[in-house]
């Protein structure tokens, strides 16, 4: 990978947050703290699956989500339309092929990897810096774990949550959420 395909690359990866988040927080909501939360919804992650397969939310209400990955592979749950969803599996794509993320997890340290064993000639190892998975509405779960996403929705329509995983939106891996006034 040449140097010219750097900005190319940062563009790609703060894009779709940076429009999808006017003043600071999402189209259909934003982040909260799980102590503000009116009701907690368990989702369990399978293997290519999501149960359950739907969730409503009230306009306003705040929700914190509990989420078990009971299948053997790593899982992500986003919550977003499927416009971002598409955008946010190209990032993943990119995790993926760089061996950032792995079936069951995921490469925290890849200041440390070897990167010109890989192909990856990007000038130093900073450029993992560029690719996180750390966008607020998003959460990654290893198998056999547990982790929260606490969300305030507002009025939106055409909401998903998804595993943006290679692969795995495309198997079935996707939920609707309905926001109701």
């Amino acid at each position: 990978m040449s140097l010219r395909i750097l900005p190319l690359l940062a563009a790609v990866f703060t894009l779709p947050v940076l429009a999808d988040t006017p003043a600071g927080g999402y189209s259909f909501g934003h982040p909260a703290k799980s102590a503000g939360a009116t009701r907690t919804v368990e989702i369990v992650m399978g293997d290519m699956y999501f149960e359950p397969a739907s969730v409503q939310v009230k306009a306003g209400e705040t929700v914190r989500f509990v989420l078990k990955n009971e299948g053997s592979l790593l899982h992500e749950i986003n919550l977003g339309d499927a416009g971002m969803h598409a955008e946010h599996q190209k990032r993943m794509l990119m995790m993926q092929q760089m061996g950032m993320l792995t079936p069951t997890g995921m490469k925290h340290d890849m200041g440390a990897m070897d990167h010109s064993q890989m192909g990856h000639d990007m000038g130093s190892a900073d450029h993992a810096a560029m690719i996180k998975h750390d966008d607020a509405n998003s959460v990654l779960v290893e198998p056999g774990k547990t982790a929260e996403l606490t969300w305030t929705f507002s009025q939106a329509t055409g909401l998903e949550f998804a595993c943006n995983i290679p692969g795995h939106y495309q198997a079935g891996m996707v939920g609707n959420i309905e926001i109701t006034p």
